[in-house]
Order: structure tokens, then sequence, then C-alpha cells
């Protein structure tokens, strides 16, 4: 093994342990959301497009959708595919542009949220409160000032 290789790698600079610490509290913290949404046998990915549908007012355009949740534009296709097919969201003509569609989320996707958006909230909350209303704020701003550099 190459010493010098390690002690590089171990010798982080303080910008790159923030980040890599930042990136291994997200993961961690994801799981929780997750494991919640495994165990009612529901898919994060697929709840966060309709939480993102319902920002919107429960429609949008594939792209835009695409956009937010940061995917490509075929593999939003792909996503949406199985929440059609569950009859929680469907695609409709766009009212003024006959070659694009629109996504809404239906009655069964909104009952779905509405259903399960508490508990799961709950969950996370629990995760998050080692952190005071003050040092929530403080990494609240933080984590903007991050994400507009």
């Amino acid at each position: 093994m190459n010493d010098d290789l390690q002690q590089y790698v171990l010798d982080l600079p303080l910008p790159t342990l923030a980040f890599f610490t930042l990136v291994e509290t997200t993961a961690k913290l994801v799981d929780v959301s997750e494991s919640y949404w495994k165990a009612q046998g529901l898919n994060g990915a697929r709840i966060r497009i309709l939480v993102e549908l319902m920002k919107e007012g429960g429609t949008m355009l594939p792209s835009k959708l695409a956009q937010q949740i940061g995917v490509t534009k075929p593999n939003i296709s792909l996503l949406l595919t199985p929440l059609e097919n569950e009859g929680l969201i469907r695609r409709d003509n766009h009212p003024r542009d006959g070659r694009k569609s629109v996504i809404s989320i239906t009655n069964e996707g909104q009952h779905l949220l509405i259903h399960n958006l508490p508990a799961n909230r709950q969950q996370v909350s629990a995760k998050m409160n080692v952190l005071n209303d003050e040092e929530l704020k403080q990494l609240l701003a933080l984590l903007r000032k991050l994400k507009e550099a």
C-alpha cells in the first residue's frame, strides 16, 4: 500500500472534511426516511415526486419535475410510469401545446401523502431534534449559503 496516498486521503483539508461529513450525514438522514417508506411498501423517490407535484399545486411539466428532483428527462419517464400505473398520478395533454404533457397528482396520490407524511416527518424530526431550534436555524442558514454558492 502506498503510505503517502493513505496519508493524503486521511489528511483532509477543512472544506473537504466538511463536504464529506455533510454527505455522510445526509445519507444517514435519508436512510431514516427511506426506511419509513420501505416499511410502508413505498418508494421514497416516488413519494418525492408526489410531494413536488403538491408544492406546485398538483400539476407540472415533466421537464420541470425532472429538474426539481435532479434527474434527466428520460429518467423522469421511468419514475412516472409506475406512479401512473398505480393511479397516483395522471398524464394529460398540455392545454396549450399538444406536443407536451402535464403530470397531475390524483386523489389517490393525495390520500397517500395525507396518510403517510405525518409519520415520516415525525421519524425525521426525531433524528433532527438532537439540534435545538437555534441550531436548526443556523444549520438552515449555512445550508442555504452553500446551496447558493
